[in-house]
């Protein structure tokens, strides 16, 4: 467990790249990418699994629709603003699935 200004919070899954954390206690998870850690409330959560969800990876791979390999995220109605590259965006899809398949795992089975 990690602990930050005098909450606890416990790592729900974490990747090559990313980190989400979970606070019982205030409600929320937060979530690392690129050194900069984002709080955000379930809704959050879910908008962003769907922004990542619908960025097209296999445009990584076609130099017509994205040459330079690279797409631009943003979260938080813009407030936070990431530049991924393609392996970043693997990994950031395979991160999102994991979040959300462990903590279902979590309801259903008692740790």
């Amino acid at each position: 467990m990690i602990t930050f200004a005098s909450e606890m919070e416990e790592i729900v899954f974490k990747s090559k790249h990313y980190t989400a954390y979970q606070s019982d206690r205030v409600r929320r998870f937060s979530v690392e990418i690129q050194g900069r850690k984002i709080a955000m409330s379930f809704c959050q959560l879910l908008a962003f699994r769907q922004k990542v969800m619908a960025i097209d990876i296999d445009a990584h791979f076609d130099t017509e629709r994205n040459p330079h390999g690279f797409d631009i995220l943003t979260l938080c109605n813009g407030e936070h603003l990431f530049i991924l590259n393609t392996l970043e965006i693997v990994d950031l899809k395979i991160f999102v699935e994991g979040i959300f398949s462990l903590s279902s795992v979590g309801d259903i089975i008692p740790v």
